[in-house]
């Protein structure tokens, strides 16, 4: 399996329960422009998001300013609960940010595959007690602390749907 295949396939396979428009809109629309800001145009055309979060955003030009000024109204599409808009949008963040991934779960000793789990690989087995807030103070400075945020309950969501929105200690 080609890796492209392999990251598109992962990233579409969480759990359908989880509502990532409200974790967005729980963290916040400023917390969302930081997340936007995350997003590498030229890993999503590696990986072929790009067209596909332009044809989400509703975009004749996707460019870092056309982006930056999409923000308000997808944000308001977000609070309005468009699943698929705020699924596009986690994925452009994420595979964005893959580095910040890897380097989360090696911190927490999670067992995984370039960022992704394996079948066998039960990665909620090593997320206990305040796993979030260790690893927000561990990577904070050196990673955009509201990709990270989105990450962190990204990953707790993916374990239990059911999981509070987690904000971090100041």
């Amino acid at each position: 399996m080609s890796k492209l295949l392999s990251v598109s396939r992962t990233l579409e396979l969480y759990p359908r329960s989880m509502k990532l428009n409200e974790l967005f809109v729980a963290l916040g629309e400023d917390s969302f422009r930081g997340q936007l800001r995350g997003i590498s145009l030229g890993t999503l055309r590696t990986y072929k998001f790009y067209d596909r979060l332009k044809t989400r955003l509703h975009l004749t030009k996707l460019n870092t300013e056309t982006l930056r000024n999409a923000a308000p109204k997808a944000f308001a599409r977000l609070r309005e609960g468009e699943d698929e808009l705020a699924l596009e949008i986690s994925q452009c963040i994420l595979i964005s940010n893959m580095q910040m991934i890897v380097e989360v779960l090696d911190f927490l000793g999670v067992p995984h595959t370039d960022g992704f789990f394996g079948e066998d690989q039960k990665p909620a087995d090593h997320l206990s007690g305040d796993w979030q807030q260790r690893a927000y103070v561990q990577f904070k400075d050196k990673y955009p602390p509201a990709v990270l945020v989105l990450y962190l309950n990204y990953l707790a969501h993916e374990m239990n749907p059911d999981t509070e929105v987690f904000q971090p200690a100041a």
